[in-house]
């Protein structure tokens, strides 16, 4: 046989097939960098101009007031295309201006394309102009590290997801040494406005800086990201002037597509439940859509688990002449019997398998969890304001802090005007997994928010679910159903009478039903071995038939999990069609309110939940949008976070098809696969979240209707 013509790897890697091939370049990433997202039509025009209105009204809170005079009276604004100017606005949109921008907080798909917009919108306007991206999020204000942002840069990063162009940061300009270090970064820059792409704190502090920057003349304006989608703004009237935040529908769609893999696979080796836990601390619309994408088996909705209230505890209490106030708000023991209905009933049609979808801040909605949380926020923020000291630092260890909680309970005992935590507290605390008791306790993030995504939510909850699955499996409650078909064809192989022995074993036989399950009464071999000596099928000592030991055996349930957190990859996804056109018609509207002398503005898009031709770029004033939160133990100025609406009809039509969902009834499952995330508009891609699709088509079949 002749041996192979063989080359050296220095002549392979030099082949133009075979460097294309090995480029970290594929043909799909030029292609995604070539298209051009669609405009909003007022973009058309060479010009815009804003004009102003008072259709709608913001409640003001009295100290957003006080600390932000100069932006706290902006209004709503709208955008319009203009073709032929006055000299005045002309002369003024064209100036040749000097504008940063920063990228603040975790990543989002679609970034890119905000700069991408900012760039175009102001190289059209002046091309004299300079772009200034800071590096690394807002440390780059404070230590003025920034890179000229070139035609070059944008067009390699054209609808790329990630924030790889200047990378990000979660530093605050939080102080006057922070604030004044930033003055300085725009002065030496000469920048003539700032643009702060971020979340809710990251919109909060451009509404500070934009208060504080005011004197120097340096605009501020703010751009929603979020992957949570806990960014949407109405105003006092509940008029929506923003849907959602950018990054949110990639994410979510990134999320759908490996966890319908997750669907698929379940489905076909029939032995895993998946557990699939989702970002979304505060709020839990990317469970939400996540459902609604892959009609996931079980979907918790943290807000739904809040507004529970248990009716039953509520009569009890009544009874008995008290308040039971534990019934208002979901306990975790609730919860792992919700979880545990669902494996049962599945498992009774022979379903041993499935997924189900959580948040990753589910227990922040958990009755007891949260007070658990809000007292220990409270105890740390006491003891460092006391001691002038950190809490963490002077109890490293779990022990310690322990220790520290007991001594307050055995003082709550000596001091009943001491509440704060007493040996209640303490008792039911120590109950809890160790590994959660860490969790609970452990330093807060940057923003002082408890850090769910750092605790094993799935294996608190579980847990609980195991432990109460293990009971009801002995109480005979957990069986796998047996299909009819297959015990008699079984039985009947082994020469047995299935009628005989069907009525010995189960306890549905002699109804019509599908699946056979297996007597409560038959929880082991002995027990077996017992019922078939009572009803005189063997004799003692006897053997049980292979055939009926074969057949108990396939109905004794083993719960097997496997765990899945999906968050910075969801982060790092590019962006679907609806995140680039939106983030790029982002970056085009920051540019509008620049050039038009706009400051503390947040550059939004109105109608997102319609279909393209209606979205209207505008600009909504930070400064009302700001009430006072605890942070930190102490009261502050943010942006409120919106959690899910489970008043709306994208979560009313989850609840609606929950049962059909679970699929706890004889034949195949209902799993939807989500499409691709394609790059051009030539593919069926959704052109927005679901979600915002349901609420949308709600109102127009209730216009309709009336």
């Amino acid at each position: 046989m002749p041996r192979k013509k063989t080359v050296s790897t220095e002549v392979l890697l030099k082949d133009p097939k075979v460097q294309e091939i090995t480029s970290n370049i594929n043909p799909e990433i030029i292609e995604r960098r070539k298209n051009l997202p669609p405009i909003c039509d007022v973009f058309n025009k060479p010009y815009t101009a804003l004009q102003e209105t008072d259709q709608y009204t913001f409640r003001i809170d009295s100290e957003a007031a006080r600390q932000l005079p100069g932006i706290i009276d902006n209004k709503v604004q709208g955008i319009l295309g203009i073709d032929d100017p006055d000299p005045e606005l002309k002369s003024r949109y064209e100036r040749a201006r000097n504008i940063g921008i920063v990228f603040s907080g975790g990543p989002a798909p679609g970034g890119h394309n905000v700069i991408a917009g900012l760039f175009d919108a102001a190289m059209a306007a002046n091309p004299e102009s300079r772009i200034y991206g800071f590096l690394l999020g807002p440390d780059g204000i404070i230590e003025n590290e920034a890179v000229e942002i070139t035609k070059k840069m944008v067009d390699r990063f054209r609808n790329l997801g990630g924030f790889g162009m200047i990378k990000t940061g979660r530093a605050k300009v939080d102080t006057k040494e922070k604030m004044e270090q930033s003055r300085q970064t725009c002065k030496a820059l000469g920048l003539d406005a700032l643009v702060i792409v971020g979340g809710d704190d990251s919109n909060t502090n451009a509404a500070f800086m934009a208060q504080e920057l005011l004197r120097d003349g340096v605009q501020v304006i703010g751009v929603p990201k979020t992957i949570d989608g806990d960014i949407q703004v109405r105003d006092a009237e509940g008029n929506s002037l923003c849907a959602i935040s950018f990054g949110f529908h990639s994410a979510a769609r990134g999320f759908s597509s490996e966890i319908a893999n997750l669907c698929t696979d379940c489905s076909s080796d029939v032995k895993y439940w998946h557990i699939c836990k989702v970002m979304g601390r505060v709020a839990s619309h990317l469970a939400l859509e996540v459902g609604l994408q892959t009609h996931a088996n079980v979907v918790l909705i943290g807000e739904e688990m809040a507004d529970y209230v248990d009716v039953e505890r509520i009569r009890r209490a009544e009874a008995q002449g008290t308040v039971d106030y534990t019934a208002y708000g979901m306990t975790l023991r609730h919860l792992s019997r919700v979880i545990c209905d669902a494996i049962v009933r599945r498992a009774a049609v022979g379903k041993s398998y499935g997924v189900l979808v959580l948040p990753e801040g589910v227990l922040e909605f958990v009755n007891e969890i949260q007070v658990f949380i809000i007292k220990f926020n409270s105890i740390i923020a006491a003891y460092n304001r006391d001691h002038d000291t950190d809490f963490h630092a002077d109890f490293p260890l779990l022990e310690e802090k322990l220790e520290y909680l007991r001594r307050m309970a055995r003082r709550s005992r000596e001091d009943g005007g001491f509440t704060v935590w007493n040996t209640r507290d303490d008792d039911l605390f120590n109950d809890l997994p160790i590994f959660f008791q860490e969790g609970l306790l452990m330093e807060r993030d940057s923003h002082g928010n408890f850090q769910f995504s750092q605790v094993e939510t799935d294996k608190v909850i579980m847990g609980l679910v195991k432990d109460y699955l293990n009971i009801l499996k002995e109480n005979g409650v957990y069986k796998v159903g047996i299909e009819r078909e297959y015990y008699q064809k079984s039985i009947r192989k082994s020469g047995l009478d299935a009628d005989y022995y069907g009525k010995i074993l189960f306890r549905n036989y002699t109804e019509n039903g599908s699946h056979l399950l297996v007597r409560e009464s038959i929880i082991s071999l002995k027990t077996l071995h017992q019922a078939l000596e009572d009803a005189r099928a063997i004799k003692p000592g006897e053997n049980i038939q292979s055939a009926v030991e074969a057949i108990y055996k396939k109905s004794v349930p083993t719960f097997k999990t496997q765990t899945h957190f999906y968050g910075y990859d969801g982060r790092g996804s590019n962006p679907t069609w609806f995140d680039r056109t939106y983030t790029y018609n982002l970056g085009k509207t920051a540019f509008s309110l620049i050039a038009n002398g706009a400051t503390g503005q947040m550059a939004a898009i109105r109608n997102l939940e319609r279909e393209f031709v209606n979205w209207e770029p505008i600009g909504i004033p930070i400064g009302p949008l700001m009430h006072l939160e605890e942070r930190k133990g102490k009261l502050a100025l943010v942006i409120e976070k919106a959690v899910v609406d489970i008043e709306s009809p994208a979560f009313q039509v989850i609840r609606a098809q929950r049962e059909k969902w679970l699929a706890a009834t004889p034949g195949d499952d209902d799993f939807r696969i989500p499409p691709p995330i394609y790059y051009d508009e030539g593919n069926p891609e959704e052109d927005r979240p679901l979600t915002l699709t349901l609420d949308c088509l709600a109102e127009e079949i209730a216009e309709n209707a009336s």
